[in-house]
C-alpha cells in the first residue's frame, strides 16, 4: 500500500495514486470499531478486516452503563452494537479478551499479549479512554469501582441494596447519573465535588444548580468544594475521607473523576500524541499508513479553530464513519459540530457545540419550569447551546451552531419565538 498522500479537497473525492488496503486490522472494540467495521462492508470494502479487542465482550454501547444498565432495565444482551452472526456472515476476524501490545510500523504488525502477530496494510486506532483513577490511602479497598466497563457495572449492581450508603467521587455526568439511579434504588447517595457546581466544566452556572436542585429534591446530598482524602475500611471500604476532615459511611464508593485516551500503544510506537493521539482532518496519524478514531484522538476543529479531544459517543461514531471512509480512498473531511447527552431522573440534558470561550450566556425559559435552555455566545457568535427537557430547542441548534449564526439576544431571550426564529 503506497503512502497516502493528495487528498482531494473536498468530501467525496478520490485520492490521487490510491490503492486499496488488503488487510485493515483495529485495535480497540468500543464504538469507534463497531462503526468502522460497519461502514468499511456497507461501503464495499471486501479485504481482510481484523478487531482486537481488550475486553472479551463483542462491542457493545457504553451510554446505558451508568443509566438503565445499571438501574437493571437494561439487560446484557442488548448492550452488543451487533452479535456474533453479524461478524460471521461479514467475514470480520475478532480476537477478544486480547491486548495489543506493540506495533511494528516498519513491517506493519500488532502484536498482542498473547504473543501472536498480525499484519495489516491499514491500522485503525480505536483504543477510547480509560477511567482517572484516585491516587489516596484505600484506593485499593473492595467496595470501590469505576465505572467504565459492563463488568464493573456488575460489580456494583451486586453491591446495591435499598438502605445502603453510596458515595460518588466526582460531579460530572457519570457521577450524577450513577447517583440518580442508584438513589432510584433506595441507597443513601452523597456526591463530592471538588468544585464549586456540578459538571462546571461543561455547562454553565444556571444549568449546574437546576442539576443540584433536582438531585436535592430526590434526596441526593451533593458536597461541593469538597475535595478526597482517603477510603478506610478493614476487608472492605466503610468511609471516605475528605479534605475538609469529614468522615462519610460508605458502603460503596464509585470513582467518578474523568477519564484518560489510551495512547500508549500510540506513543510507544513513536506516532506523535498529545492529550491522545494526534490526528489531522483525514483521522491520519502521523503515520500514513496508520488513522485513528474516538476518544484516544486529538484531532483538528475547523468550527472551533483548536485541536479538540472529545470525549462523546456522538463523535466516536462521527470520526470513525470518516476513518473508514478514508481507509477506502474516499477523501472525507471529519468536522462535525459535537453534541452530548445526560439522563438524570426524568430530565434530559442535550449540549450541542462546545460553549468554552463564550462571553455571554442567554437563557431560554425559566428553569423552575424544567424545560429551559442555555444559549452561549462568544463576540455574538452562537457557540453552543444546552437544553434541559427541550427537544424543539436541540433540533434547531444543532443547525444553528452549525452555521455559526449570529442570533439577537433579546430574541433569543423571548421563549414565545422558535429558537429558528431568533436569526436573521
Amino acid at each position: 500500500m503506497p503512502v497516502i498522500g493528495a487528498l482531494g479537497s473536498a468530501n467525496g473525492t478520490q485520492y490521487a495514486s490510491f490503492r486499496m488496503p488488503e488487510n485493515i486490522v483495529i485495535v480497540g472494540g468500543g464504538q469507534a470499531a463497531a462503526q468502522a467495521v460497519e461502514t468499511l462492508r456497507r461501503k464495499g470494502y471486501t479485504g481482510a478486516l481484523t478487531i482486537i479487542g481488550e475486553e472479551p465482550a463483542l462491542p457493545y454501547q457504553r451510554p446505558p452503563l451508568s443509566k438503565k444498565y445499571l438501574a437493571g432495565s437494561f439487560g446484557r444482551d442488548r448492550l452488543p452494537f451487533r452479535h456474533q452472526s453479524f461478524y460471521d456472515e461479514h467475514a470480520i476476524r475478532l480476537h477478544l479478551g486480547r491486548r495489543a501490545t506493540r506495533i511494528d510500523r516498519l513491517a506493519r504488525t500488532v502484536t498482542l499479549d498473547d504473543g501472536s502477530t498480525h499484519a495489516y496494510d491499514a491500522l485503525l486506532l480505536a483504543t477510547g479512554s480509560r477511567a482517572r483513577w484516585v491516587a489516596v490511602p484505600g484506593a485499593d479497598l473492595p467496595g470501590v469501582f469505576t465505572l467504565r466497563t459492563a463488568a464493573d457495572v456488575d460489580a456494583i449492581r451486586a453491591e446495591t441494596r435499598p438502605g445502603r450508603r453510596a458515595v460518588i467521587v466526582g460531579g460530572g455526568y457519570i457521577g450524577l447519573e450513577a447517583a440518580a439511579v442508584l438513589r432510584e434504588l433506595g441507597l443513601e447517595v452523597t456526591v463530592i465535588e471538588l468544585a464549586d457546581r456540578v459538571m462546571n466544566r461543561v455547562v454553565c452556572e444556571p444549568v449546574s444548580r437546576f442539576f443540584e436542585a433536582e438531585h436535592a429534591r430526590h434526596g441526593v446530598r451533593i458536597l461541593l468544594q469538597t475535595g478526597l482524602a482517603a477510603f478506610s475500611g478493614d476487608t472492605r471500604v466503610r468511609a471516605v475521607h475528605c479534605s475538609d476532615g469529614g468522615e462519610h459511611p460508605a458502603d460503596l464508593v464509585i470513582v467518578g473523576v474523568g477519564v484518560a485516551p489510551v495512547d500508549e500503544l500510540a506513543r510507544e510506537a513513536g506516532l506523535t500524541c498529545n492529550n491522545g493521539v494526534e490526528v489531522d482532518e483525514y483521522c491520519r496519524t502521523s503515520d500514513p499508513h496508520i488513522y485513528a478514531a474516538g476518544d484516544c484522538t486529538n484531532h483538528p476543529s475547523a468550527r472551533y479553530g483548536r485541536r479538540l479531544r472529545l470525549e462523546s459517543v456522538d463523535s466516536a461514531f462521527e470520526q470513525a464513519t470518516s476513518a473508514a471512509l478514508n481507509l477506502i480512498g474516499t477523501a472525507t473531511v471529519h468536522d462535525k459540530t459535537p453534541w452530548f447527552w445526560s439522563d438524570q431522573y426524568d430530565v434530559k440534558l442535550i449540549i450541542v457545540g462546545l460553549s468554552q470561550g463564550h462571553d455571554r450566556v442567554v437563557l431560554r425559559g425559566d428553569p423552575a419550569t424544567r424545560s429551559f435552555s442555555a444559549c452561549y455566545l462568544r463576540d455574538g457568535e452562537l457557540l453552543a447551546v444546552d437544553t434541559v427537557n427541550s427537544a424543539k430547542d436541540q433540533m434547531v441548534a444543532r443547525k444553528l451552531v452549525a452555521a455559526r449564526v449570529r442570533p439577537d439576544p433579546a430574541r433569543l431571550a423571548d421563549i414565545t419565538l422558535s429558537l429558528r426564529d431568533c436569526v436573521d
